[in-house]
């Protein structure tokens, strides 16, 4: 549900809760400390950034593990596209 307030949108927001290792969350700490951001900003930031890529990998390999896929070279490819 989004809903509009003074011009700016405002999106419903879930609340999740991770474990990092103590390494990852003293980073996260000076990287947050050095650029006056929160260490959630970083982390929506990261996973903002990054969950495309998974979601399209993950496309991929389920289409490579399909057992009904078509697959065809480039000549035929190009025939096919008439190219």
């Amino acid at each position: 549900m989004t809903c509009n307030t003074n011009m700016t949108e405002v999106k419903e927001m879930a609340t999740l809760s991770v474990r990092v290792s103590e390494d990852i969350s003293r980073r996260l700490e000076k990287l947050s400390e050095k650029t006056k951001r929160t260490k959630t900003s970083f982390i929506k930031e990261m996973i903002e950034d990054s969950l495309e890529d998974y979601e399209e990998a993950y496309t991929a390999l389920d289409r490579l593990n399909d057992k009904n896929a078509k697959y065809l070279t480039t000549e035929e490819l190009e025939k096919e596209l008439d190219l």
